[in-house]
C-alpha cells in the first residue's frame, strides 16, 4: 500500500504543478473558447486541464516502472504502453475538440479505434459469471472484443457527459476510484497472492492526478479538464475494471464468484448517475431528430441547478449518490447482504430527499407568495410556475426585471407554437 501511496502522491504533485503551468500558459496565449449558451460558467475559462492530468499519470507510471516492487506489473510492458498511447490519443482528440469543436462522428470514430486498440493489446473482458452450473463462461474472441469496445466507449462518454460543473468529474473519480482501488488491491492479494497489479496501479495514478488537479478545478474553477481530460479519465476507469477480469480463475467455485466480480460491476455501479444521464440524453436527442452526441442544456447537473440548487450543492449531491452506491457495493463483501442492502436503501433515500428539497421549498414559497396581498410583488415572481399568473398586460413597471421575466415566461409558449 505504501508504494501505491507513493506513486499517487507523485502523480498529484506533478499534476498540480502541470495544472498551474497549463493555466498560466492558457491565459497568456488566450487558449480558451468563448462562453456557450449551455455553459454554467460566465467567465471564459481554459479547458486544457486534461493535459496536466495526463502529464501526472504518464510521469507517475514512468517512475513506478523504476521501482522494483512493481516489476511484476511491468513484466509485460505492452499493456501499459497501450494504455499510455491510448491516453495520449484521446487527450489529443479532446484538446482539438475543446479548441475547435470536432463533429461527433470524428470523436466517436476515435473512441472506437482506441477501444479496439486496447482490446487488441490484451486488455479485454474475457469471462463473465454466466456459465453453466453457476460457473464462469469464457467468451469467444469476437464477443470479448465487442463487449470490451462497447464498455470502454460507454464509460468514456458517460464520464464526459457529466463534466459540466466545477470539480464534478474529479471528485466523482476520487470517490469511486478510491473504493475501486481498495477492492482491486484486496482482490489481488486474495487471488494472486500479491498486492501489485495493473488495475490498482492505474487507479492509484489516476486518483493522484485528479487529486492534484482538483484544487484548480474547484468552484469557481480556474481551469477545466475539458473533453481531453474527461475522456482519458473515463478510459482509465474502464481499463482498470477490465484488467481485473484477468485475476479471476475460471475454476473458482460459485461461493467466490460474487466477491470476485464486484470489481467488474463496481465502476458501472458508481457511474449509475452518469450512465443514466447519458442514456436520457441519447433518447432525448434521438426523439428530437438530433445526433445523440449533439450538445444541449438538459443534463442532470443542469436540472439540479434549475431546481434551485447552488453550484456547490449540486456537486455535493453527485458526490453523495456516488459515495452511497460505491460504498454500498463494497459493503456486500464485508457484512451480510441484508445489512448492506439496508445501508444502501437508507443512503439512497437520504440522497433523494436532499436532491428534491428545493422543490418543496419552492412550493412553500409559492404558496406564501400567492397568499400575499401584494399581487404585484412576490406573487409575480412565482406565478409563472402555475396557471394563476396574471395577464401579461397587467400594469407593471416595464423596466422592472420581474415584469420582464414574467413577460418572457408567458410569451415563450405562444412563440414556440
Amino acid at each position: 500500500m505504501t508504494f501505491y501511496a507513493l506513486v499517487a502522491l507523485i502523480a498529484a504533485v506533478i499534476s498540480f504543478g502541470a495544472s498551474w503551468a497549463v493555466w498560466g500558459l492558457s491565459h497568456r496565449f488566450k487558449l480558451y473558447p468563448g462562453i456557450r449558451e449551455r455553459d454554467v460558467h460566465t467567465t471564459p475559462t481554459p479547458r486544457l486541464g486534461g493535459i496536466a492530468i495526463v502529464i501526472g499519470i504518464v510521469a507517475s507510471l514512468g517512475i513506478a516502472s523504476q521501482i522494483s516492487w512493481f516489476d511484476l506489473v511491468f513484466a509485460d510492458p505492452f499493456p501499459i504502453i497501450a494504455i499510455v498511447a491510448s491516453a495520449l490519443v484521446m487527450l489529443a482528440i479532446g484538446v482539438v475538440d475543446d479548441l475547435y469543436d470536432l463533429d461527433w462522428m470524428t470523436k466517436l470514430a476515435s473512441q472506437l479505434l482506441v477501444a479496439g486498440f486496447l482490446a487488441w493489446s490484451s486488455l479485454q473482458i474475457t469471462s463473465l459469471p454466466i456459465g453453466p452450473d453457476g460457473g464462469i463462461a469464457l467468451l469467444s474472441p469476437t464477443v470479448s472484443l465487442v463487449i470490451t469496445v462497447f464498455a470502454v466507449v460507454l464509460v468514456m462518454n458517460a464520464v464526459n457527459f457529466i463534466d459540466g460543473l466545477d470539480g464534478l468529474v474529479a471528485g466523482v473519480t476520487i470517490i469511486a476510484g478510491s473504493v475501486f482501488f481498495i477492492y482491486s488491491y484486496l482482490l489481488s492479494i486474495d487471488t494472486a497472492q500479491t498486492a501489485f497489479n495493473l488495475a490498482s496501479l492505474v487507479m492509484a495514478v489516476l486518483l493522484g492526478a485528479t487529486a492534484g488537479f482538483l484544487p484548480f478545478n474547484w468552484h469557481p474553477a480556474k481551469i477545466f479538464m475539458g473533453d481531453g481530460g474527461a475522456l482519458v479519465v473515463g478510459m482509465l476507469m474502464a481499463v482498470s475494471t477490465i484488467s481485473v477480469t484477468g485475476q479471476i480463475d475460471p475454476g473458482i467455485d460459485r461461493g467466490q464468484l460474487v466477491p470476485a466480480f464486484i470489481p467488474l460491476l463496481l465502476p458501472f455501479a458508481v457511474l449509475i448517475v452518469p450512465l443514466l444521464d447519458f442514456g436520457l440524453a441519447v433518447l432525448r436527442r434521438l426523439r428530437a431528430g438530433k445526433s445523440p452526441f449533439s450538445a444541449d442544456r438538459l443534463h442532470l447537473h443542469h436540472r439540479l441547478l434549475d431546481m434551485g440548487h447552488s453550484h456547490f450543492h449540486a456537486v455535493l449531491i453527485f458526490y453523495g449518490w456516488t459515495a452511497v452506491v460505491a460504498l454500498g457495493t463494497l459493503l456486500f463483501m464485508f457484512v451480510p447482504w441484508w445489512w448492506a442492502l439496508t445501508a444502501v436503501v437508507l443512503g439512497l433515500v437520504l440522497c433523494a430527499a436532499v436532491t428534491l428539497a428545493p422543490l418543496s421549498a419552492r412550493k412553500r414559497a409559492e404558496a406564501a407568495a400567492q397568499s400575499s396581498p401584494d399581487e404585484h410583488g412576490p406573487l409575480a415572481r412565482f406565478d409563472p410556475l402555475d396557471a394563476a399568473a396574471p395577464p401579461v398586460d397587467t400594469e407593471f413597471d416595464e423596466h422592472d426585471p420581474v415584469f420582464d421575466t414574467l413577460t418572457r415566461a408567458r410569451r415563450q409558449p405562444e412563440e414556440s407554437r
